[in-house]
């Protein structure tokens, strides 16, 4: 079994518009990465802001794929791997917000939350895992949630997908613990940045530069961890997933 890669030269970002995994990729240029695959549903769109705000890797090529398409899943690591000349680090920054889809949804609705934050990252990631494996090496790093922690009635939706995703990569990374591929569960706050304009900052939020020095971290970890960014979220949220759910509602609220 090959030792697991703690600098890693190429990366395939499965939601390759996502303003948390631009902000990792620059970060992790530093410490050699060069070569890139980015996996978007709009492919012109993000080649609109690479043209704008280009990054710092050698070599970036953009690769259309939506995340609700199963058949496209093991195709497109396929094609990843062939233009990196192999994947060493891999990153889930999948996700829709639908901030306010509580109660008022409807049906369709909860179902397309679930299946982007959820259940196709999630198939997604078991052919990454699958293709890592085989390798014989490889890093997962999967952009999960706070709010998947506890849900509240504003997100629950949202929180719950999250929750289900960070509950998926908890496994896989047990699973795969003995075939030298580590998966790590990055749960921010309330981050500023393009999925959040427009709302208020939540207690504790941060920025992408700041999720993003923490995943140049984990990265170099010998095995799969769970980070809080900011810390001080990991033990705050361990109290109230444990406090009583009319005092949760009340401090809550409707954030």
């Amino acid at each position: 079994m090959a030792a697991p890669i703690e600098s890693p030269h190429t990366a395939l970002v499965l939601g390759g518009n996502s303003d948390i995994a631009h902000a990792a990729l620059a970060r992790l240029a530093v410490d050699g990465l060069c070569r890139v695959v980015l996996a978007v549903r709009d492919p012109d769109a993000l080649q609109a802001r690479l043209a704008r705000s280009p990054l710092p890797i050698d070599e970036v090529t953009v690769e259309a794929w939506d995340a609700l398409d199963a058949a496209a899943h093991r195709p497109l690591v396929e094609r990843a791997a062939e233009t990196l000349g192999g994947i060493d680090l891999v990153l889930c920054a999948v996700g829709s917000l639908g901030h306010g889809a509580g109660i008022g949804a409807r049906g369709q609705t909860v179902a397309d939350l679930i299946a982007a934050n959820f259940s196709g990252p999630a198939a997604a990631l078991t052919e990454v895992a699958h293709h890592l494996v085989r390798r014989g090496y490889g890093t997962i790093v999967v952009i999960s949630s706070i709010a998947g922690v506890r849900a509240r009635r504003s997100n629950y939706i949202y929180g719950s997908a999250k929750a289900g995703l960070d509950a998926f990569a908890q496994g896989l990374g047990d699973a795969v613990a003995g075939d030298g591929v580590r998966v790590h569960v990055v749960r921010p706050g309330f981050v500023t940045s393009k999925m959040t304009a427009g709302l208020a900052p939540a207690p504790f939020a941060t920025d992408t530069a700041t999720v993003a020095e923490c995943i140049a971290g984990v990265v170099r970890c010998g095995s799969s961890r769970i980070i809080h960014v900011p810390a001080p979220l990991g033990p705050l949220f361990g109290l109230l997933r444990a406090m009583p759910r009319p005092v949760w509602r009340r401090i809550a609220g409707d954030r």
